[in-house]
C-alpha cells in the first residue's frame, strides 16, 4: 500500500467522527477560517455565474460555506466536491445530495482545461503526497485569472513563545482528545507530524508561484499555525 493510500484509509476510518472532533479540537474556529477564506475571494471573482471545485472536500464543510456566501451575494454557483476517501464522501453526499461528488485524487481531477473559476482546498494539500502534480493539475483546469484558495496548517517561520504553546497543544493534547473522540489515536498523532514535515508560508508561496500562480492575498491565523493563501492563475 502506498503512502497516499494509507492516508486515504486513515481518513476513511475517522470519517464518521471527523466533524465532531474538528469542532471540539478547534473550538469551532475552523469554520470562521473557512468563511474568511471564501469571503476574501469574492472580490476577485467578477463573474456572476461561477464554476467551483472543492478539492479534498471531506465531509463538505467548505461546500456549505461556498453555497451560503454565494447565496448572500446572489451569485449562481455550480460546485463540485472531490475527495479520494469513500468514507468522507459518504458523509458529504448525505449532507448535500444535490452536489456532484467525485472520488478522485488532487493530481487527477475529472475536469477539462480552463473550465473552472475557483478551486478551494482546506486542510488537504498537506495530505497530498505528490504536491507538485496537484498544483499543476489545479493550474490546468482553472480559467485564466482563475482563483486558487488554500487554507492549511503551516510550519512556523521563526521561533515564537506563544506559537510554541500552540504547537505543544497540537503535539501533545490534540492527539489524546482526538484519539478518545474518534477511537483512532494514530490518526490524530499524524496531524502534528504532517505539519512538521510541511512548508512554512514563505516556502509555500515561492513553490506555488513557480507553477505560474500569483499570490493575491495572504492571511495568518493562530500565530502562523494556519495560513490562508489566495492565488490567481497568470
Amino acid at each position: 500500500m502506498s503512502s497516499q493510500e494509507k492516508i486515504v484509509k486513515m481518513f476513511d476510518s475517522i470519517s464518521k467522527s471527523y466533524d465532531l472532533v474538528n469542532r471540539v479540537l478547534t473550538f469551532g474556529i475552523d469554520r470562521r477560517w473557512r468563511r474568511k477564506s471564501i469571503k476574501n475571494v469574492f472580490s476577485l471573482l467578477n463573474n456572476r455565474n461561477l464554476k467551483v471545485v472543492d478539492v479534498a472536500c471531506g465531509t463538505g464543510d467548505m461546500i456549505e460555506i461556498w453555497k451560503n456566501e454565494s447565496k448572500k451575494r446572489k451569485i449562481n454557483i455550480e460546485i463540485y466536491g472531490v475527495d479520494p476517501s469513500e468514507g468522507m464522501l459518504k458523509v458529504a453526499k448525505k449532507r448535500f445530495p444535490e452536489i456532484t461528488f467525485y472520488k478522485d485524487f488532487a493530481d487527477n481531477l475529472p475536469f477539462d482545461e480552463n473550465t473552472i473559476d475557483a478551486i478551494s482546498i482546506s486542510f488537504g494539500i498537506r495530505n497530498v503526497v505528490d504536491f507538485d502534480s496537484a498544483i499543476k493539475e489545479f493550474y490546468r483546469i482553472l480559467k485564466n485569472d482563475g482563483i486558487l484558495i488554500i487554507l492549511e496548517f503551516t510550519k512556523a517561520e521563526k521561533n515564537h513563545k506563544l506559537r510554541e504553546c500552540i504547537d505543544f497543544y497540537s503535539n501533545n493534547v490534540l492527539p489524546k482528545i482526538g484519539g478518545i473522540l474518534s477511537k483512532n489515536k494514530e490518526a490524530y498523532e499524524y496531524l502534528p507530524k504532517s505539519i512538521d514535515r510541511f512548508y512554512t508560508p514563505s516556502e509555500m508561496i515561492q513553490k506555488i508561484e513557480n507553477f505560474g500562480f500569483k499570490l493575491k492575498n495572504f492571511t495568518s491565523f493562530n500565530l502562523g499555525q494556519v495560513s490562508l493563501f489566495i492565488f490567481q492563475k497568470n
